[in-house]
């Protein structure tokens, strides 16, 4: 009189099997992404490591910016994180400058040239290196905020 009927054996395995293979799938995606290829800096040092030894000055006066490597790491490029009123605007120091090499600030190199602030109150200075993946061949890393140079501009 009371007819329970439950789900196929096949079907049921079936089921189980495809649950099995999409969480696998969706660990591996997840561990692909948590994992990075290393940039290296070309003596195998990982590159963020090498952001702690980065040492540079630099003064900001009458529209004009001022940079100095005064470390042994080369600085490729050097992004400007100009802070104004409640707002922000990252740009290249130098970009499409003939005064920066094209080779960035090696020891001892200086640049100067101008950098519009449009009312900004602060300037980040964060430097960018170039590095080496297996994959890719060069590549750029910006180093963290820690490791720039602020400048409060009057």
């Amino acid at each position: 009189m009371n007819k329970k009927r439950g789900m196929s054996p096949v079907v049921a395995t079936v089921l189980l099997i495809a649950i099995v293979i999409v969480i696998g799938l969706i660990v591996f995606l997840w561990f692909k992404g948590i994992t990075d290829e290393a940039i290296t800096k070309f003596d195998g040092t990982n590159v963020k490591l090498v952001c702690e030894q980065v040492s540079f000055s630099a003064e900001y006066s009458n529209g004009n910016i001022g940079i100095s490597n005064d470390g042994n790491v080369p600085i490729f490029k050097m992004k400007a994180k100009i802070i104004g009123a409640g707002s922000y605007e990252t740009v290249v120091v130098g970009e499409g400058d003939s005064n920066w090499q094209s080779t960035g600030l090696n020891q001892g190199d200086a640049y100067e040239g101008s950098l519009e602030l449009n009312g900004a109150t602060k300037i980040l200075l964060i430097p960018v290196l170039i590095g080496q993946t297996e994959s890719e061949g060069k590549k750029l890393y910006t180093c963290d905020e820690m490791y720039g140079k602020e400048i409060v501009v009057s």
